[in-house]
């Protein structure tokens, strides 16, 4: 077995330690080194050609983000983000995303035990090994909002579904900054940790023209609001009459995830039926085929993202595979692709 070789980057030794039992316990991953800071981690990228980086944003010397920049212009790497759940260590997580780190966990606390981010650390690890990530350019200012025209809405019966992991956090960034203030409700599951998600929806909500936010119990769902579940609890649609709400609760996980993009878009079919719109991004596995399919049967219209822009084309391989996928689009046009079957079809 080819095992994945990660390479262990934080300037706690006790964390280092930590992490890298996690790893070795596993049969198909192995650290194959361990830094204490950016300047020996830069000299171990080139010796040990990991294929996974595990990194800490707080740290002596040159922090993560810096690191990870250079990285990113020189030695592109799938790499975690092992933070620290304040809230500004959320935020700073959030802007390691934006600069190619494909996922973010908790890092052993009181808050989080060493047993309850050993799933999330092998899982990202998983994921982070089949990656796709390629040398980018940071020095540059963040998208301005260009949003598409407005779109033509006869009812306020639209709903758009859209699941995502690995990778997604950018890609539903790309999607949703692009679509305009009118457009209708969206309920959406990006696998992510607690807490995290509710500074990624603050974040989108910085830069797009629809509403987003962490969904809560009970929302209800409106044209220009985009809700995103919350990290480890499932988020369901369900509609009252004409009104549209959401339910967020507990419950064992599906494919491995909770939220889970199946157990939303299974709700999404059965109370929106051929006035929804689904989309999958790029993630790990086959969370949201299932989902993607009964749509499909109640008379959704359904998008994938390509294997070209996909991080991870696992997901809407597996979405496309049950033939229930209408248009497989680049990331970047589905946007417009949305607009075109809201305006015209849905």
């Amino acid at each position: 077995m080819n095992k994945t070789k990660v390479l262990v980057v934080d300037d706690s030794a006790v964390i280092r330690q930590v992490l890298t039992k996690i790893v070795n316990n596993e049969a198909d991953m192995t650290v194959v080194g361990t830094a204490p800071n950016p300047y020996i981690a830069r000299d171990k990228l080139i010796l040990l050609k990991p294929d996974v980086m595990t990194l800490d944003i707080e740290m002596p010397r040159m922090d993560g983000l810096t690191f990870l920049k250079k990285v990113m212009r020189h030695f592109p790497i799938p790499t975690i983000i092992v933070s620290s759940v304040t809230k500004e260590g959320c935020k700073t997580s959030m802007k390691a995303l934006e600069i190619g780190a494909v996922n973010v966990i908790p890092k052993p606390s009181e808050a989080y035990s060493i047993d309850s981010i050993e799933k999330e650390l092998i899982k990202a690890i998983r994921a982070a090994a089949h990656a796709k990530v390629n040398k980018r350019k940071i020095d540059v200012a963040v998208e301005e909002k260009k949003s598409l025209q407005p779109i033509s809405i006869a009812t306020t019966n639209k709903i758009i579904a859209i699941g995502a992991s690995t990778g997604g956090t950018e890609a539903l960034k790309d999607v949703l900054i692009k679509l305009p203030a009118n457009s209708p409700g969206i309920v959406m599951v990006q696998h992510m940790p607690p807490v995290f998600t509710a500074a990624f929806a603050e974040r989108l909500n910085d830069l797009c023209k629809i509403e987003v936010r962490e969904a809560k119990d009970g929302d209800v769902v409106y044209p220009g609001l985009a809700l995103l579940a919350p990290g480890g609890l499932h988020m369901v649609l369900r509609r009252e009459g004409a009104r549209y709400f959401v339910r967020v609760k507990d419950g064992p996980q599906v494919w491995h995830q909770r939220p889970a993009v199946d157990v939303l878009f299974k709700s999404v079919s059965q109370f929106a039926g051929p006035n929804a719109l689904g989309i999958i991004l790029t993630g790990m596995g086959k969370d949201g085929a299932q989902g993607m399919e009964l749509m499909k049967q109640t008379g959704a219209i359904n998008i994938a993202q390509d294997e070209k822009s996909s991080v991870v084309f696992g997901m809407p391989k597996a979405a496309i595979e049950t033939g229930s996928v209408d248009y497989v689009e680049n990331l970047y046009d589905i946007p417009e692709r949305v607009i075109d079957i809201i305006n015209n079809k849905l």
